[in-house]
């Protein structure tokens, strides 16, 4: 398997990312965007598109062979959610009111196959997204303290 430059790649995963998300969200630009990869719920490769106000998640499942998406998007707002919650493994785990329960990740840097442009063909890029996984993060916290009726704002 070849192996792009990280620039390249980089780039080339990201927008293919947006497309994914945006086929299904037409979000103008309101989602900021990570990909994760999961343990549960919908397991494998998502990209998860994010804004504090108002508070909401979009998990977008995709299939790893051409990342476009595996299933339709679920969104988890205040309507919804159920529980949040930082797992042991340094991931996040977002149950909703139906019962569902996704357990993902949001690393720093991701390995993911890009789709060649040939059937079948695939290269393998390197997606750098560290200061959009700190700020997911950040987020994150932000609504667990949300959620958490024991944290109080500062007065």
């Amino acid at each position: 398997m070849e192996t792009l430059n990280i620039d390249s790649s980089d780039d080339v995963l990201k927008q293919l990312l947006h497309e994914s998300f945006d086929s299904q969200i037409p979000n103008f630009g309101s989602y900021n965007l990570v990909a994760a990869t999961g343990t549960s719920g919908s397991a494998g490769l998502k990209v998860i598109g994010f804004r504090r106000e108002p508070a909401e998640i979009i998990l977008c499942p995709l299939n790893p062979q051409n990342l476009r998406p595996s299933e339709r998007a679920i969104s988890v707002n205040t309507t919804n959610i159920y529980h949040v919650a930082l797992v042991l493994d340094g991931g996040y785990e977002v149950g909703t009111s139906t019962g569902r329960v996704y357990r993902f990740n949001v690393p720093a840097r991701l390995s993911v196959n890009v789709p060649g442009t040939t059937a079948g063909t695939r290269t393998a890029g390197i997606l750098a997204q560290d200061e959009d996984a700190k700020d997911f993060a950040d987020f994150m916290n932000s609504l667990m303290d949300r959620l958490d009726p024991t944290v109080t704002e500062a007065v």
